[in-house]
């Protein structure tokens, strides 16, 4: 197979990774995308290192059944833990979310005062404060986990009073803290921008990381001469280890495009 024809593959713990295709399609508009949403096992932020590296082995496993050329890891949780254990074992150019986002807060920042939102596991693993400190050590990284955040996406509770009263209780201490840069830690995060802006107001600028991914998915294409052929229509593969139903229903909000077929996977 003439690997620049081959697609991209990517996986998150459920729907949030769509935020990154969606980055991706805009991008990279002729290239081909396999996901693979692990939605039987939502989410990932609550569960041990361990747990959390070998579903991310399982998902890259299924994702080079397709001859995929790269792979994203459209999960904070399993780019703060797994990343290192996936490029050990697997040759194939292996993509997280930490880094681009890092790097993105480091360039917006005015007053060096970053904050990070994200699951338990994102959180506890300090992934973030090491990327950001190793750009540039003058800059003061405050955290905050968010767990509830998750099921609300995946719910499509995108907004109300609920979603704000949340929130508010998650953002008060960042808001304390005078940040001007907060980082989405979770590709799902993005879905609540509209909420997170109410809370933390106009002076603080939202990263989104998928963007970012996207531009380093792109950089590594070209580095390897494997980037598609602009004249060539792309195919899209969804694939779901549960109810594929609530996947459609809610994910055509990500992608601001309506998903089609989406695949049930067994055995997970």
């Amino acid at each position: 197979m003439n690997s620049a024809r081959q697609p991209i593959g990517v996986f998150d713990s459920g729907i949030g990774g769509l935020t990154v295709v969606k980055a991706i399609m805009e991008n990279l508009p002729s290239e081909s995308i396999v996901y693979f949403g692990d939605t039987a096992r939502v989410p990932y932020g609550t569960k041990s290192k361990m747990t959390i590296v070998k579903f991310s082995l399982e998902n890259v496993e299924f994702l080079l059944r397709f001859g995929v050329k790269c792979i994203v890891i459209a999960c904070n949780t399993s780019s703060s833990w797994a990343l290192p254990t996936l490029r050990k074992y697997f040759k194939v150019p292996i993509i997280g979310v930490i880094r681009p986002g890092a790097a993105a807060a480091v360039r917006q920042t005015k007053n060096k005062r970053v904050g990070v939102i994200g699951t338990n596991a994102t959180i506890k693993s300090g992934a973030y404060d090491a990327a950001i400190q190793q750009l540039d050590p003058a800059i003061k990284v405050f955290t905050q986990s968010c767990p509830l955040f998750v099921p609300l996406v995946e719910e499509g509770w995108l907004g109300g009073d609920i979603s704000r009263h949340v929130a508010q209780r998650y953002l008060q201490p960042l808001l304390r803290q005078r940040i001007d840069t907060l980082i989405l830690g979770c590709t799902h995060y993005p879905l609540l921008a509209s909420t997170i802006r109410q809370v933390m107001g106009p002076g603080v600028a939202l990263v989104d990381s998928a963007r970012q991914t996207a531009h380093e998915v792109r950089g590594v294409l070209v580095g390897a001469d494997t980037i598609s052929d602009s004249r060539r229509k792309p195919r899209y593969r969804f694939f779901v280890t549960d109810e594929p139903t609530q996947f459609n229903r809610i994910g055509h909000q990500f992608l601001g495009q309506a998903i089609g077929t989406v695949e049930r996977v067994n055995g997970y």
